[in-house]
C-alpha cells in the first residue's frame, strides 16, 4: 500500500524531491517498503 500510494505521488510530480527522499528513507527503515521498492522510487524521483 504505502508503495503504490508513492508511487502514484511520483507519477503525478505532485512532490518535492527532497521532502519524497526522506519520506522513502523512513519507510525503508520501518520496513514498509523494500530495498528494491525504495531504489525504484528513488529512480523515479531522480529522473523527474
Amino acid at each position: 500500500m504505502t508503495y503504490t500510494y508513492c508511487k502514484s505521488i511520483i507519477e503525478r510530480g505532485k512532490f518535492d524531491a527532497q521532502e519524497m527522499k526522506d519520506k522513502l528513507d523512513v519507510f525503508l527503515l520501518n520496513d514498509r517498503i523494500s530495498q528494491e521498492q525504495y531504489g525504484e522510487l528513488v529512480k523515479m524521483i531522480d529522473a523527474e
